[in-house]
């Protein structure tokens, strides 16, 4: 009992169960349900919270519950990487839960969407919570499953064909990650996460294991070629669950893979078999053509959507450098992304909401109608583009430098042609609404007007944080990357 008291349980528990509650109530209460959904991530946020300062002063905590699905059990840890990417999650999930207390009002199967999220919460922070392969497994086959439903919310023709196109990549996803767990423990005896990796040698039994992994972790993180669900779910989806799915889901996927090179291989054996240079090509045309691609999008979920492929490569390149300060950046952009991303997302629904727009051409003067939303939207593309002192920038600094210290100076060029075509694709849908119409042309005034405060103060709240975070180096966030990028390093130095 004590064990299951322990506070990265409870992150987990919690949501678990009030996933049931909220079932039982939704029908009942509509004001509780929401109340419920809400609490959700605000307790997990919490209960994460109170680890940080053990954690600062060099504790790791693993909870370990052998008895559970013998012979691997389950285990749960919190280190300076699951906490850091842990509160992302619980903070970014709290803030699109209130957003949606308002948005979801005009929505239909509001009873199914708030259980599901709830649901698709505990599946993420467990993944992220794990101290295990076997336990990581089981709760990233959850969150994808129970994310199925967010994607086919609205039950259109385009999101019931995008939803069984996430659904088979997720089948196949969990079958590859299946199999290479099962192969690291006949070469290992083992599963749990260990400092430096447990698998010594790069034998080809190992290095099947890591294409299993890479093709599992990488169709979540929408590594190009295995994004090709990521374009189709997100538009589909309402654009809370859009927020989720491309700011935090995604994120499950590059969180395992750097637990897979760091903790089950280490670089030592990732350098030696070259697959490094298969994580570098990747990233390479995953950054170039998510940016690129994005470009020609109208739809500006589509153009989001894959701006996150493209972002999702930069992750994939601070994993693949195997050095410090590139992993530095790397560990830093998961939160910055998540919340760029999702201040994006919820300012782009906000507009839809109000307006029932989805296309950039069509979003001429709506700065006028509302400014305090337009204005969010701008802070998150300028971080995106890299502009300090923004979050964007300081991810985009520890990358370039990690990259000069593996004397790879061609990645620092492509993160600056990165960040120009993020600029192609940002700076006009800026321009056209903060500054009037395009091409000397007027529009008639909409009826847009700003939003109610529960999809307001969300948006505003992230905008902030993206400029706050940089120019407040005390805010702790860079300092935890930092540290959590030298542990895992801790063992090969």
């Amino acid at each position: 009992m004590n064990l299951l008291l322990q506070s990265p349980v409870l992150a987990v528990v919690i949501p678990l169960l009030l996933f049931v509650v909220i079932y039982m109530v939704e029908r009942r209460s509509w004001r509780l349900r929401n109340a419920l959904a809400v609490l959700a991530p605000l307790a997990s946020f919490v209960l994460l919270a109170v680890n940080y300062p053990r954690v600062l002063a060099g504790e790791s905590i693993l909870v370990e519950f052998p008895a559970i699905l013998p012979p691997l059990g389950m285990s749960f840890s919190v280190d300076y990487l699951s906490l850091l990417v842990g509160l992302v999650v619980a903070g970014v999930w709290f803030l699109v839960t209130v957003y949606s207390t308002e948005y979801m009002a005009k929505e239909h199967a509001k009873n199914r969407y708030y259980p599901f999220a709830t649901l698709t919460l505990a599946g993420t922070l467990g993944v992220v919570l794990s101290g295990d392969l076997f336990t990581l497994f089981l709760f990233f086959e959850l969150m994808s499953l129970s994310a199925y439903v967010l994607v086919v919310h609205e039950e259109t023709p385009e999101a019931m064909r995008a939803g069984y196109k996430y659904l088979v990549l997720t089948i196949i996803g969990g079958l590859a990650l299946f199999f290479a767990i099962i192969a690291v423990f006949e070469i290992a005896g083992t599963v749990s996460f260990t400092a430096g990796g447990f698998v010594a040698e790069a034998s080809g039994l190992a290095v099947l294991a890591f294409y299993g992994f890479l093709l599992g972790f990488g169709i979540k993180a929408g590594i190009v070629p295995l994004h090709v669900w990521l374009p189709e779910a997100h538009p589909v989806a309402p654009s809370p669950a859009s927020a989720l799915l491309s700011g935090i889901m995604l994120k499950t996927g590059v969180y395992g893979l750097i637990r897979v090179v760091f903790n089950v291989f280490g670089s030592e054996v990732i350098r030696d078999a070259g697959l490094d240079t298969i994580l570098l090509i990747l990233a390479a045309v995953t950054i170039f053509l998510g940016s690129a691609v994005a470009i020609a999008q109208d739809d500006i979920k589509r153009r989001l959507a894959y701006s996150s492929v493209g972002q999702m490569g930069y992750i994939l390149l601070g994993i693949g450098l195997l050095q410090e300060r590139a992993l530095i950046g790397a560990i830093f952009h998961i939160f910055a992304h998540a919340i760029m991303k999702s201040t994006l997302f919820l300012s782009a629904g906000a507009i839809i909401y109000k307006t029932g727009k989805r296309r950039v051409s069509e979003w001429r003067n709506l700065g006028r109608e509302m400014p305090l939303t337009m204005v969010s939207f701008t802070v998150a593309a300028l971080s995106m583009i890299g502009i300090p002192p923004m979050v964007g920038f300081v991810s985009k600094w520890e990358l370039a430098l990690g990259s000069l210290d593996a004397g790879s100076w061609g990645f620092v060029l492509l993160l600056l042609l990165s960040s120009l075509m993020n600029f192609i694709y940002y700076f006009p849908v800026i321009q056209s609404t903060l500054f009037g119409a395009q091409h000397g042309t007027s529009d008639s005034p909409s009826k847009a007007r700003e939003l109610p405060l529960a999809m307001l103060a969300p948006i505003i709240v992230m905008a902030l944080v993206i400029v706050f975070v940089d120019l407040f180096p005390q805010s702790g966030v860079l300092d935890l990357a930092k540290r959590a990028a030298q542990a895992l390093f801790l063992v090969v130095k």
